[in-house]
């Protein structure tokens, strides 16, 4: 294990065994339930930085690359929702004890999704930021798909998807940076997996037997996933879902607004109850 001391908070680093390999996943805090963190198309641990930031001091919170990305960038494929999914309960049932809520960010809110469906032990709530829908809007079709594929092939598509698509607000420089850092380092099959096949997958199905409370989190002017596609094509298959909008922002919610993401994370902890502790002790899925 290894410690890291950021500005106002300090990690411990382990090594959690995954199929064909590890993730290293990093964990911080100690006052539950934990917060379990799911990074979006694109991002990493570290967009979860800013949020992390904001929470109570003492909060426990656990975040990874997800297989493909930055850290995790040589663990092989398949790289599909399904193989996420079980990478993420394997983080849980590794490295958390106690209760837990997932929070998951875009292509992670659809993976934090279909792990809450298996309803693993110790899950108290789903929290989905900015979320992929269950049931894919008839505007994602295969020339959306073949185009989005293409977002991330540099620098500068990178750079155009961050100013012109993902945000409605500037990021500050450092913030953006490290954004175009984050989604280039990938595995170039972990990079098309998404857009050709996860985005337009329906898993509106297996969605429908989460159990837990959900909080939803929409930017105002997010042009990914707004909050009329998420009303039309998430919540019907989430009816205990409780939606909240964020004026002015665009689809990177943690790094354009982690304040407003932060003050909601702190109130859906402080309303909602924790799960049977019989059934809350190390995670696993049943």
């Amino acid at each position: 294990m290894t410690t890291q001391k950021g500005t106002m908070m300090t990690e411990t680093t382990r090594t959690v065994p995954v199929a064909g390999g590890s993730l290293d996943v990093r964990t911080g805090g100690h006052d539950g339930p934990a917060l379990v963190f799911v990074h979006y198309w694109g991002g990493s641990a570290g967009t979860w930085t800013e949020v992390i930031h904001r929470l109570p001091a003492g909060q426990a919170t656990v975040r990874f690359d997800q297989r493909g990305w930055g850290s995790s960038r040589a663990l092989p494929g398949p790289y599909d929702l399904g193989r996420l999914a079980d990478d993420l309960l394997q983080v849980v049932g590794t490295a958390v004890r106690g209760p837990y809520v997932l929070v998951g960010h875009s292509m992670g809110g659809k993976v934090s999704q279909l792990a809450a469906a298996r309803r693993p032990a110790g899950l108290a709530g789903l929290v989905l930021v900015a979320p992929a829908p269950p049931r894919p809007p008839a505007s994602v079709t295969e020339e959306y798909r073949q185009g989005l594929s293409h977002a991330y092939d540099s620098p500068e598509t990178v750079r155009h998807a961050l100013d012109h698509v993902l945000t409605a607000t500037s990021l500050p420089e450092a913030v953006r940076e490290a954004a175009v850092r984050d989604t280039l380092a990938a595995d170039a099959q972990a990079r098309h997996e998404w857009p050709l096949r996860g985005i337009a997958r329906d898993v509106s199905r297996a969605v429908r037997d989460v159990e837990v409370p959900v909080l939803v989190l929409a930017g105002e002017k997010d042009g990914v996933e707004p909050p009329q596609v998420l009303r039309d094509h998430l919540l019907p298959c989430l009816p205990q879902a409780a939606m909240t909008v964020v004026p002015g922002a665009g689809h990177l919610l943690p790094l354009e607004a982690p304040g407003a993401v932060a003050t909601a994370l702190a109130g859906f902890l402080a309303t909602t109850p924790l799960p049977d502790p019989r059934s809350a002790g190390d995670a696993v899925t049943r």
